[in-house]
């Protein structure tokens, strides 16, 4: 029997779990990916670095095919339309897929499913992008955990080897289609060519893991692993990364977690994505300073180390995780700016954009997420600086005006805005709590 594995963010051949089951099932399957116009039409930039990864990536597995004299098949378009019409024209009865969380892909899946049914076409889709989701990690009473600390516990003791085993694909990949095949070029679609290398993508060395929790915190080295991107488009199995990791670094697993606790939270709370987790925090009274904004946007606060993180971004789609948290903070805590103007613009910028991770990481920096730190909880720019860019190593790369006259002089007075915020938070919450006996 033919059928169809569809690729999504899941950009390998090895450990991949739907295209495992795809093969194991079938005599034929043939591959697809489909450049979104949903998604594509949305995005500003048309220098746009994750498409043309996304591309890259994919001519590496079309490059990997050549050795089975087997096709991936590309195509731009919406893929409610392109799958059936493909289904159809290649006698397709089933079609493989990965899950995905986000709102938007189970809106989008549930479409092509339905659809598909009335074709006569099944559709089957495999847990691949996390160890654990959905209900699979929950209370005792079946509800979701909400905070972080007992939901790693849980996590822990659920682990066990079945839950990270991988998938050999390597003795079914001859049942790949052959055949020729028409790609889109990234101009067609309305973005610019760009040469990624993705050859390079690898796990991290043992050396680096073990020296992570000590060096994961100092943006000036090389202490992180830098593979968010290729975990964020599923060029590494995250069985693979976890496996790998498990001897070596608990601290590393424990961002594996993290990852997997957002992707749950998003999955069972999905309204997190048009405001705050903790209904107390809907009515803050925001600063719509676009100017203010702007300048943050541009590294331009007079705060070094929000500068040389913001200048990072703008410059090579990558912000080291610390630096993340620093200038998240400085955004709405400083500034009093509603933390999804700055939640947008990483979207915007980040090469690794994952929805439930900047949800995530962009709420706990606000107080206003699950497992959020307290609204009073303040980072001091300047301490911060001190303690993990202590010589500026990290701030002159980035800021090279910084200690010249050309400097930008402090936008804010950080003792000031910090009990400002403080204030706001506070009556905003009272408010909402004496709402709360009145009804």
């Amino acid at each position: 029997m033919a059928a169809l594995f569809w690729f999504r963010r899941d950009l390998r051949l090895e450990d991949n779990r739907g295209l495992y089951e795809a093969l194991r099932s079938n005599e034929t399957v043939h591959l697809i990916f489909i450049f979104d116009s949903h998604i594509l039409k949305r995005l500003q930039n048309k220098n746009d670095r994750r498409v043309q990864f996304i591309y890259a990536a994919l001519k590496k597995i079309q490059n990997q095919l050549l050795a089975y004299n087997a096709q991936l098949h590309v195509f731009y378009g919406t893929p409610e339309d392109i799958i059936v019409q493909f289904c159809k024209s290649n006698f397709i009865k089933a079609v493989y897929t990965n899950h995905d969380y986000e709102p938007y892909a189970r809106k989008r899946d549930a479409t092509v499913q339905a659809v598909l049914s009335e074709n006569g076409v099944a559709f089957y889709s495999h847990k691949d992008q996390c160890i654990f989701e959905k209900h699979e990690i929950v209370k005792p009473d079946g509800t979701p955990y909400t905070v972080f600390t007992p939901y790693s516990k849980s996590w822990h003791k659920r682990l066990t080897q079945q839950a990270y085993q991988q998938y050999d694909t390597k003795p079914f990949l001859n049942r790949i289609s052959k055949g020729d095949t028409h790609w889109p070029k990234l101009e067609d679609m309305g973005f610019i060519s760009c040469h990624v290398d993705v050859k390079g993508i690898a796990l991290p060395s043992q050396q680096l893991l073990t020296a992570y929790a000590k060096q994961r915190d100092l943006p000036a080295i090389h202490g992180t692993s830098r593979i968010s991107m290729a975990l964020r488009f599923g060029c590494i199995s995250i069985r693979a990364a976890l496996a790998h990791a498990l001897p070596h670094s608990a601290a590393w697993v424990n961002e594996l977690i993290w990852r997997d606790f957002y992707m749950m939270i998003l999955w069972h709370f999905p309204y997190v994505v048009e405001g705050p987790f903790k209904p107390a925090y809907r009515n803050i009274p925001w600063r719509h300073d676009e100017h203010a904004f702007e300048l943050w946007c541009m590294g331009k606060t007079g705060f070094p180390i929000v500068d040389a993180g913001m200048r990072e971004l703008n410059q090579t789609g990558f912000m080291h995780n610390r630096v993340r948290m620093i200038v998240s903070s400085f955004l709405v805590k400083d500034l009093l700016i509603d933390w999804r103007w700055g939640e947008a613009y990483f979207a915007e910028q980040l090469n690794d954009f994952d929805l439930s991770a900047n949800n995530g990481g962009w709420q706990w920096a606000a107080g206003t997420g699950c497992d959020a730190a307290p609204y009073f909880r303040v980072f001091n720019p300047n301490s911060q600086q001190q303690k993990f860019d202590p010589k500026f190593e990290y701030i002159r790369k980035w800021v090279p005006e910084f200690e010249t006259g050309s400097y930008p002089k402090p936008i804010v007075d950080h003792a000031a805005a910090r009990l400002r915020t403080i204030e706001v938070y506070r009556n905003a919450l009272n408010e909402y709590r004496q709402l709360q006996l009145e009804l």
